[in-house]
């Protein structure tokens, strides 16, 4: 009983950081992309904190979906999923030795770009599914002699099965003969599997770009990242860009005034006076810096909206550790903000931060701290 009123009686806590993720977004973006490629296991990439958006909140998501397999980078992230997950994983990285030993062989299959892996999975001596992933183009990791590396494999084969052909496209989301060039090696390299009576369950090349447009009767699978979650790269001149633009953003960063100061014509604002007002004004303060993932590119540079309202608010000064400042005169101790914006048309959508800060969505995503809570809603 005393345990159950304390329950009851427990205070409520309320961040003043939190970003929001639209569980029906991601479905309805799965929903998209398993129409672009209906005859293909549809493998969601939940590296780096599910780009941004957190692993153990996504990976909640998507166990009411018919995905069966999802990928992440390392153990770390695997050891996340181990608990909040009953898919299979796919490991996209390379590990350290000594961390293999930890994973759930019965549940995860690993890529494998060369021969020293192959050998150090074989001599576990149990029953481990690989994806070879070679070298198409890209040139930054991958198997460049595949048989080279089937002759190897020959000698492991007994612990080891080949349950995957997969490489990675260098300009999937560009006009570029590049694309066909690494498809059509691909599949040069698939014909190889088959010669050598090896055919793999999962043939994947396509990211979330390719999923659009590189299409083929042979490929069994695609992984996709950035397009989970709502997004895309493609130029507005691009084929895929209007079909690709029916993708929903999940993500929405709110934060909250903790602070409220007036200032003077000829007062400054926060670090190296980079804000000067000209006019009596009020400038309110957030508990959002950089180390909470709002670039210093932000400074003066940037707005945000007023909860419920379209109301965009420039930001004042240099955006600190810590803290950010924005115009105040509309708000209020306790008001909450919106910071980052699922509203594409919105001036601090994801795809507006990027071109404003001269990056991408990705980075704008995946250096959101992942000590803010995350909640599903």
């Amino acid at each position: 009983m005393i345990s159950f009123l304390k329950k009851l009686w427990k205070p409520k806590y309320e961040s003043l950081n939190e970003i929001r993720i639209e569980a029906e977004a991601i479905r309805n973006n799965i929903t998209i992309l398993q129409a672009e490629q209906p005859d293909c296991h549809i493998i969601p990439v939940l590296k780096s904190n599910a780009y941004g958006h957190g692993l153990e909140q996504i990976a909640r998501i998507l166990e009411s979906t018919s995905i069966g397999m999802i990928a992440v980078d390392s153990f770390p992230e695997a050891n996340i999923l181990y608990k909040h997950s009953s898919k299979k994983l796919l490991i996209l990285g390379e590990c350290s030795w000594e961390q293999y030993q930890f994973f759930h062989f019965s549940r995860t299959e690993f890529c494998v770009y060369n021969k020293e892996t192959l050998r150090h999975l074989a001599s576990f001596k149990k029953k481990i599914n690989i994806h070879i992933f070679t070298n198409t183009g890209m040139n930054r990791e991958g198997v460049q002699d595949l048989n080279a590396f089937l002759e190897e494999y020959e000698q492991h084969k007994k612990y080891i099965h080949i349950n995957g052909l997969c490489s990675h496209l260098a300009s999937a989301d560009e006009i570029s003969d590049m694309n066909t060039q690494q498809t059509t090696l691909f599949f040069d390299h698939l014909k190889t599997l088959n010669k050598n009576n090896i055919h793999p369950k999962y043939i994947h090349l396509a990211n979330s770009a390719g999923i659009f447009h590189i299409k083929d009767p042979r490929f069994t699978a695609a992984r996709s990242g950035l397009s989970v979650y709502g997004y895309h790269t493609f130029h507005t001149n691009h084929p895929q860009y209007k079909k690709a633009s029916k993708l929903i953003p999940a993500l929405e960063v709110i934060s909250k005034v903790v602070s409220k100061q007036n200032i003077l014509p000829g007062q400054s604002v926060s670090y190296s006076e980079t804000y000067t007002a000209k006019t009596p004004e009020e400038v309110a303060t957030l508990p959002f810096g950089y180390a909470e993932g709002l670039s210093r590119k932000a400074s003066n540079n940037a707005f945000v909206y007023k909860m419920e309202s379209n109301e965009a608010i420039p930001l004042y000064g240099r955006v600190c550790m810590n803290l950010c400042c924005v115009k105040g005169e509309s708000l209020s101790i306790g008001d909450k903000v919106i910071l980052i914006s699922k509203n594409t048309k919105h001036k601090n959508s994801v795809y507006n931060l990027a071109q404003q800060q001269e990056t991408i969505p990705y980075e704008i995503l995946t250096r959101l701290a992942a000590n803010i809570r995350r909640k599903v809603v």
